[in-house]
């Protein structure tokens, strides 16, 4: 007599079984547009210019004599609307016949293509005040503005992060007249390892009360915040700049250094502008030569670097974790 086993009988019996689930990659957060300033008078074209005025002259007077007239300086700054980006996928007929997961995989197309457009257009703008924007600042150059740098290396052991960069952005913006409002560090997770492992800081010999330097364990949504320092808060990111051998600065050099950002994120002094001319915009099609149905989302848009001084670069070491 014989009956049913694994060993005579495995074609029975499927070899794989497939989850009902999808693994979805995980993705960082991302904060960039909050701190561009969008222009909005801007309605068709790809070039705008927006002129710029400078301050007064004062001069002695003498008492019935000549009043001495000078002319205000006057400037030009050019902004155009410089990338359009796509995000395409296809999938086939036969395809959508044979696949388990064909709903759920095609449902995930556009949610992902604008998150792709979303993270090409963070990269952008996080890039601008760098030497790789159009109007970033100058390589190999410390970009000092009334007096005082803008552009440095981390002041730590092995170009890693200190507090005294902390101190030194601040100076840096004050001598420039920004606003001390709003005080923003976007840094990449390296330099809020070494923050979170500095001594002075964790240790209450230094901040009894824990009050004013770091405030620890908040959150907000959207964005990855850490703690505040020196009047900063301190967001984490892993789209900054790195850059590149020819972006070294200084002696020593951090060849693959990150440029980590210190602003004013004051709505009046935002360091950076913008325009969305077409925000992410999907179409779809039946290919009825190749037997698929495309998908494709697109996006026109525009960053530059709009005020200098409202922009001090820490560039740090990533390597030393």
């Amino acid at each position: 007599m014989s009956g049913f086993t694994t060993g005579s009988n495995d074609h029975l019996i499927r070899s794989n079984l497939w989850s009902a689930r999808l693994k979805e990659v995980l993705e960082d957060e991302l904060m960039g547009t909050k701190y561009v300033d969008m222009i909005t008078d801007f309605p068709d074209g790809d070039t705008i210019n927006i002129p710029s005025i400078g301050q007064a002259e004062v001069n002695d007077y003498t008492e019935d004599s000549s009043v001495v007239y000078n002319a205000m300086d006057t400037g030009n700054f050019t902004f155009s609307i410089t990338d359009y980006k796509s995000s395409a996928t296809y999938i086939t007929e036969k395809m959508k016949q044979d696949s388990f997961y064909m709903d759920r995989l095609v449902a995930s197309f556009v949610p992902k293509q604008a998150r792709a457009l979303a993270k090409s257009m963070e990269i952008d703008i996080l890039k601008q005040p760098t030497p790789a924007g159009t109007a970033g600042q100058t390589t190999a150059n410390t970009n000092t503005i009334n007096g005082a740098e803008h552009r440095w290396i981390g002041s730590g052991t092995n170009e890693v992060i200190a507090l005294e960069d902390f101190a030194k952005a601040r100076y840096a913006l004050d001598m420039a007249n920004v606003p001390m409002t709003n005080l923003v560090a976007i840094v990449h997770p390296s330099v809020e390892f070494e923050l979170s492992t500095l001594a002075n800081l964790v240790n209450v010999s230094n901040n009894p009360k824990w009050e004013g330097i770091v405030r620890d364990g908040m959150s907000a949504a959207g964005m990855k915040f850490s703690m505040n320092v020196y009047g900063f808060d301190v967001y984490t990111s892993q789209n900054l700049h790195v850059n590149t051998a020819s972006e070294q600065i200084g002696t020593p050099t951090a060849a693959a250094g990150v440029n980590n950002l210190f602003f004013s994120a004051a709505s009046d002094v935002l360091p950076i502008v913008g325009n969305v001319r077409q925000a992410p915009k999907v179409d779809s099609e039946f290919n009825k030569d190749r037997q698929r149905e495309e998908y494709v989302t697109t996006c026109r848009y525009g960053f530059k670097f709009f005020r200098p001084e409202n922009m001090c670069i820490v560039v740090t070491d990533t390597d030393q974790v």
